[in-house]
């Protein structure tokens, strides 16, 4: 039997979620690249740290919008059409990018870079979305099928934009910047076609049409999962974003490619672990408020430790627990995005996981700009001290969740 006649033997939901998962790959591939490519390039041609945070304000900025109105026109048009309008706006944003470098602006770049934010969570909140929507009702376990059908999207996603951060970095030294932005596009419009033509017209879509002002949720444990979340990835990008690369190429001399293989591996890294989360949380005693509270008090100590470390004189130190941290905010992830599909409602779900992801998107949004403001100000050591501080936030808000059975 071929490839393809496994496939087409596949449970027509699983079939389904294949795609949505290869459409979300690919376009999380390209969404890594970019970034990369904009940092590098850009710190190349002498902007400074804080410029280049604000060249993703926009990214982030309009993200928290997307995810705002995301989930409502997904539950009205359907996510097939959120995710194809996702990859159809990240085509726009690429050929943006394609113009004469002299034209590349600061105020072009960051509406393009607008565009990219708006597409990449149309894309992330349809691809979650969905996940609930084809996992199997009937399932004897269905509760732990839907944490490993996310975990394994979640995670295959990172590894992924980890993969395009190399892919960044490598691109940028081979072929130059447009040359890259040039093959990312070619990639994303195959993609594009492919989706538009196999995946399932009314995806998602409700029968009744839901009102603009059902996108705030009503949910008290939704509510306060997106608070914790906000904290979280703001607590990441803090120091991930402009900080580590920056200082990286400033204060120890490695050179993009060494700098785009970090960045990669910590997030391949990241996204491996968070495949196998259910694994590992499986062992943890307790209800779901108990296990998320001692999964972020668990991080927090290891940005304060590392903020205490002469980061000038030693950089050993400072990969290591770095790729600690990876480890552990990938279980904190990958339980958070488990949670908001088991907390949201089984009809409309993509306004409640669009609602949280535009919490999601608010603390990257936070994360970026700290992480230019404060590293141009202060240095990484205080980038640290802050991402502790709100790992430890992140962890307070946890304590407001309902106790529910693992």
């Amino acid at each position: 039997m071929t490839t393809l006649q496994r496939l087409r033997a596949l449970p027509f939901e699983i079939r389904q979620y294949l795609l949505v998962t290869g459409n979300y790959w690919a376009f999380t591939l390209t969404d890594g690249a970019l970034r990369m490519l904009v940092v590098l390039h850009f710190h190349q041609l002498g902007y400074s740290p804080l410029e280049i945070a604000l060249l993703f304000l926009f990214y982030e900025a309009f993200g928290v919008v997307t995810n705002f109105v995301g989930g409502w026109l997904g539950a009205r048009l359907g996510l097939n059409r959120t995710m194809n309008l996702g990859l159809g706006l990240q085509l726009v944003a690429l050929g943006m990018l394609l113009v004469p470098a002299s034209a590349l602006t600061v105020p072009w770049v960051m509406a393009a870079q607008a565009l990219s934010g708006v597409a990449k969570d149309l894309n992330k909140m349809s691809a979650k979305s969905a996940v609930k929507v084809l996992v199997p009702k009937d399932s004897s376990n269905a509760q732990g099928a839907l944490y490993r059908w996310v975990a394994i999207l979640t995670g295959s996603k990172n590894a992924l934009k980890g993969a395009g951060f190399f892919a960044g970095g490598l691109l940028l030294t081979l072929i130059g910047f447009q040359g890259a932005i040039l093959a990312m596009w070619v990639m994303l419009a195959v993609v594009l076609g492919l989706s538009l033509w196999r995946l399932r017209a009314d995806l998602g879509r409700q029968k009744a049409k839901p009102r603009f002002r059902e996108v705030f949720s009503t949910s008290r444990a939704v509510n306060v999962l997106a608070a914790a979340r906000l904290c979280l990835f703001a607590s990441r990008d803090i120091w991930f974003v402009v900080a580590l690369p920056v200082f990286l190429y400033d204060q120890h001399g490695w050179n993009f490619w060494s700098v785009g293989i970090l960045m990669a591996v910590w997030v391949i890294g990241y996204g491996g672990v968070q495949t196998q989360a259910p694994r590992i949380t499986r062992h943890l005693h307790g209800d779901t408020r108990s296990i998320t509270v001692i999964l972020a008090a668990a991080l927090a100590l290891l940005p304060a430790l590392l903020a205490l470390t002469p980061l000038a004189t030693t950089v050993t130190w400072l990969i290591a627990g770095l790729l600690a941290f990876g480890i552990l905010f990938a279980i904190n992830s990958s339980w958070h995005s488990y949670l908001i599909v088991r907390f949201a409602r089984a009809e409309g779900v993509s306004m409640d996981v669009g609602f949280y992801y535009m919490a999601n998107a608010m603390g990257r949004l936070v994360g970026t700009v700290l992480s230019g403001w404060v590293y141009q100000a202060h240095g990484l050591a205080p980038c640290l001290a802050v991402s502790a501080a709100l790992v430890a936030a992140s962890a307070v808000l946890a304590m407001g969740l309902p106790r529910q059975r693992q």
